[in-house]
């Protein structure tokens, strides 16, 4: 008996959108992403690809009304229902193009609700292309089949984070002059949380008293050796969702 192939193709291209996506909705594209799928993925008529818009889950779409520079995509089918995103907020420092840009792919891959780049004193970047770092976030999104791209606020001094912070929500923060284990602190701190990494030159000492007096605070440590600064940030998320995430 031959067997039924899976529906829909596994290998099927797949796409964020802004449109909101639902039973018979058409999705005209163009621009990159319709060069994307009709010249390099070699999209023809009736063939499926995965489409998310980051509210309404995955959708199943058949193409069609393919041209040279554009074409049409009609959802037949809900292939995942909306994610349900653990309430973990990243804020770091902006460091150096290239290694801002790997933080931001790595905190969509490992399932961050939103990313929050805060101005430091020892920051030695003082500006950011946000939209360079949202095309990282939907670019890991499409890969790594999230269907709720993290929210990505504008760049925000330390003092105005610290200033508005919700003690709700707490707020561990890597302290390299010193701080609880990260693991037993984890566990003793459930709930919404978000992890605040520094810059390379980490946070100077008014920084960490600021820090540290805020509510909801605390101090841990990443261990005996010195990380840099996107490596914490993904080491810190990760140990987060295994703990307190949806990695259990």
């Amino acid at each position: 008996m031959t067997a039924t192939p899976a529906w829909p193709p596994q290998s099927a291209p797949r796409l964020h959108v802004e449109t909101q996506l639902g039973d018979g909705v058409a999705v005209p594209v163009d621009g990159n992403p319709a060069h994307y799928l009709i010249s390099v993925m070699r999209v023809k008529p009736d063939d499926i690809v995965l489409l998310f818009d980051g509210r309404s889950g995955e959708w199943a779409a058949r193409a069609r009304d393919i041209r040279k520079r554009d074409l049409v995509l009609e959802c037949v089918a809900q292939t995942k229902a909306p994610e349900q995103v653990p309430d973990y907020w990243l804020c770091c420092a902006p460091i150096r193009k290239g290694r801002i840009d790997l933080i931001a792919e790595k905190a969509c891959e490992l399932g961050v609700a939103r990313l929050q780049p805060v101005l430091t004193r020892r920051a030695v970047v003082d500006k950011l292309n946000l939209d360079r770092l949202h095309a990282h976030l939907v670019e890991a999104a499409e890969q790594c089949g999230r269907t709720a791209l993290p929210d990505l606020g504008s760049l925000m001094k330390l003092d105005a984070l610290l200033g508005d912070w919700d003690a709700r929500r707490h707020l561990f923060f890597a302290d390299e002059s010193g701080g609880a284990p990260l693991e037993q602190t984890l566990r003793a701190h459930s709930g919404p949380a978000a992890f605040l990494v520094g810059p390379e030159g980490g946070f100077d000492a008014q920084e960490r008293d600021a820090i540290r007096a805020t509510p909801g605070a605390v101090a841990v440590s990443l261990g005996p050796r010195i990380l840099r600064a996107e490596t914490a940030a993904i080491a810190a998320t990760s140990a987060w969702m295994a703990i307190n995430g949806d990695w259990k």
